[in-house]
């Protein structure tokens, strides 16, 4: 049975062929291409290890999220919610666990211990029913969705128009004024459609490059 498109997830062959696309469509996404080269096609495994660690990058760098995810595997060796909902509230602030990350963690912990969200099931659903389930859960919204679709599930349509490194990245490359809204940012990428994921790994692309550069 064939996949309809916005359930088919990238592969190195979908991404050169969107990454054509763009290049035809916006001449600043070609000119990152000539210059940078493709973007890697970054993805984490499913799961709820992976979403945890999303929610932890949740307004805070990646490095510094990083950090305490790594403390959390130190201390939980196998990383399920069961074994999570074992630590207490001193145990995880000692990890570097702020209250609300608590909060938000354990309610993934416990909907999944207790059947009430089913990540494997969720995988093949249309993207609407993805975000509409995972956004019953108290601190998971659109940003922690559209990162787990994109990086996870490797939707091809997908856009993170509430992360800031792609908003200070579109800013830079069109050469804006000011730092474009999230409402801003979906409506100029709309023309992207239906590459947008495609689109916003090469403004990480880009991003990287210049926070790297001297």
């Amino acid at each position: 049975m064939t996949q309809t498109p916005e359930l088919e997830s990238l592969t190195e062959e979908s991404l050169s062929r969107g990454l054509m696309v763009l290049a035809n469509l916006d001449s600043d996404l070609a000119r990152i291409l000539e210059t940078l080269g493709p973007p890697p096609i970054w993805s984490r495994e499913p799961g709820f290890a992976t979403l945890l660690c999303i929610i932890l990058e949740q307004q805070v760098s990646v490095a510094a999220a990083r950090a305490v995810f790594n403390r959390l595997c130190e201390v939980v060796v196998t990383l399920t919610p069961e074994n999570f909902l074992r630590l207490d509230d001193v145990q995880l602030r000692g990890i570097g666990f702020s209250r609300q990350k608590i909060l938000y963690c354990r309610g993934l912990a416990n909907a999944i211990a207790s059947g009430q969200l089913d990540l494997t099931k969720l995988e093949r659903m249309d993207e609407t029913v993805i975000r509409t389930e995972l956004k019953r859960l108290k601190g998971i919204g659109d940003w922690t969705v559209d990162i787990y679709l994109l990086m996870v599930l490797q939707r091809p349509d997908v856009f993170p128009k509430g992360d800031l490194a792609i908003a200070i990245a579109f800013q830079k490359l069109k050469n804006l004024a000011t730092r474009p809204t999230p409402v801003q940012l979906e409506a100029m990428t709309q023309r992207w459609r239906p590459w947008r994921a495609i689109g916003a790994r090469l403004l990480w692309h880009y991003y990287l490059s210049n926070a790297n550069s001297p």
